[in-house]
């Protein structure tokens, strides 16, 4: 039998933890209500839907499963979803969709959704739907009749002329054009299964606003936009076309134009990879945000050598660069990895002290930052792509009620990389991810602050400002396994408010950090 004390104890740790961020020493702690109150993060978590939670029993992630998590959604701190593609399909990921107005039965219903957007408005929290309209699966109805050339879907979908050359290829080095049946071909930019819409066909056009506004109109407060750059940048040689982005902007204007006429607020953030944040920037003519695919690859290589990214200039650059674009202040949408890329944990070859200073540069930079799903536990996966969207542990055994069961985990066996195992551990990595995101609702700064450098910035040592019109922070990590002592500049940072480790400390302007720590000061 186990001590009683002990026993009560662990009782309330829970208790307390779900409901407030881990704190550790030195750090300023807050009433549960007072966090409810407070302004949300801005952080918005992805969720790989079908490997989230199973409420039904049949082994699969669904929408009510999320529903039933929102208390954890809760405590973590997020202020928003990103759900992957719940519309009808044929694969298990989704991103060949079937039937656009409509939800994948195993997820549940549209009732189930509109059950589950409620239930996250109620907790102050966004829903943002993956919305795959590049192309349909090759078994949407409208593909199945556009095979035939008398059919008015033909000229919805892309096919090649006499004397197009069927070698052309896709921006990846592989097969751009797709054979049908009946010998025709047509644009599968990424596979055969996934044929290309003709956005330069007016009726799919207004399709596919209907289709945006649908599901405005359910209650989802936005749309991650997938292959948001290939709508017309289908081949190698379109890669940095002017003329082949500049359509793309131009459709994006019209789609997001539409959507503001059911939600003015409505959030739009594209998938376009890129190598440089320059080549990001035209897209805020038209959507709220893009992912930052270059910054991804910075942060995950800062941590790993140890070594500045030398984010404060680098960001302020590129910010200025979005705010241009958008003809006002842009919204960055930072993050570390998603379910097309392997897991954090495994790009930094399973250091865990590596993991904690990728995620503190992430969480304490400007915009919007995207966590993906078993992130915050340390969740491990590689390619292929089933292995990194392994069913979400939330328990120590993989048959505990709720666990999905649709993919057989390959990598994340351990108990203790689980929710169960660290909510409890005041120093586990969940409540390091909970402890830097209510960070971001405690300190406005933080949140909604610009990006400066600041002069300590330099080998193992990560600086910046971040500053509002109300409050002025110093960001300073130690990405090393050593002490590192700081000299600030003389002038207005003059005591630490937030630090991650015990022994941080500043006398005069020497700052004091221990090994792979960060402190923020004021």
């Amino acid at each position: 039998m186990p001590d009683c004390r002990s026993l009560l104890f662990a009782v309330f740790l829970s208790l307390f933890l779900a409901a407030a961020p881990a704190v550790h020493a030195g750090q300023t702690t807050r009433a549960t209500a007072a966090y409810a109150h407070a302004p949300a993060s801005g952080v918005y978590y992805e969720i790989f839907v079908r490997s989230f939670y199973d409420s039904n029993g049949d082994g699969i992630g669904d929408l009510n499963g999320i529903t039933e998590k929102m208390g954890y959604l809760k405590s973590l701190g997020v202020s928003g979803i990103w759900l992957t593609p719940i519309n009808p399909s044929p694969s298990y990921h989704g991103y060949d969709v079937t039937n656009y107005f409509a939800v994948n039965p195993q997820f549940g219903t549209i009732d189930d959704l509109r059950h589950l957007v409620r239930t996250a408005h109620a907790d102050g929290i966004k829903v943002l739907m993956d919305l795959v309209i590049n192309h349909t699966s090759n078994r949407n109805p409208w593909f199945i009749k556009a095979q035939n050339p008398n059919s008015p879907y033909h000229d919805w979908y892309v096919w090649a002329g006499k004397h197009a050359n069927l070698k052309r290829e896709n921006p990846w080095g592989d097969h751009a054009w797709r054979k049908a049946p009946d010998g025709q071909h047509y644009l599968g930019v990424f596979t055969s299964q996934m044929p290309d819409l003709n956005y330069d066909n007016p009726a799919v056009r207004r399709e596919m606003i209907k289709v945006g506004q649908f599901w405005l109109k359910q209650g989802v407060d936005g749309f991650r936009l997938d292959a948001a750059k290939h709508i017309y940048i289908n081949f190698k040689s379109d890669d940095d076309n002017p003329h082949a982005i500049a359509k793309n902007v131009a459709w994006w204007k019209q789609f997001h134009a539409a959507m503001k006429k059911v939600d003015p607020k409505v959030f739009l953030v594209g998938e376009v990879s890129a190598e440089q944040e320059i080549q990001l920037a035209p897209y805020y003519a038209a959507l709220t945000s893009v992912f930052n695919f270059p910054l991804a690859d910075s942060l995950i290589g800062s941590a790993a050598s140890e070594r500045s990214a030398d984010l404060g200039a680098r960001l302020q650059r590129a910010h200025r660069r979005f705010d241009r674009a958008a003809h006002g202040t842009a919204t960055d949408t930072p993050f570390l990895s998603n379910h097309d890329q392997d897991r954090v944990i495994d790009q930094l070859d399973g250091n865990r002290e590596h993991m904690r200073m990728a995620a503190a540069m992430l969480l304490t930079l400007p915009g919007d930052p995207f966590v993906y799903y078993g992130e915050e536990i340390g969740m491990r996966g590689s390619k292929p792509d089933p292995d990194i969207r392994e069913p979400m542990r939330w328990d120590r055994s993989a048959d505990a009620p709720g666990e999905t069961r649709w993919e057989t985990d390959h990598v994340n066996t351990s108990a203790d990389v689980s929710v169960a195992a660290e909510r409890d551990r005041p120093d586990s990595l969940l409540n390091f991810y909970r402890t830097l995101i209510h960070w971001r609702r405690q300190l406005p700064a933080l949140r909604d602050g610009s990006i400066a450098p600041y002069p300590a910035d330099r080998g193992p040592i990560s600086a910046y400002v971040r500053a509002d019109a109300a409050q002025r922070l110093l960001v300073v990590h130690n990405l090393s396994g050593k002490p590192q002592q700081v000299k600030l500049l003389a002038g207005p940072f003059t005591h630490v408010i937030r630090h991650t480790r015990k022994g941080v400390q500043l006398d005069g302007h020497l700052l004091s950090l221990p090994p792979y720590s960060t402190a923020i000061v004021q």
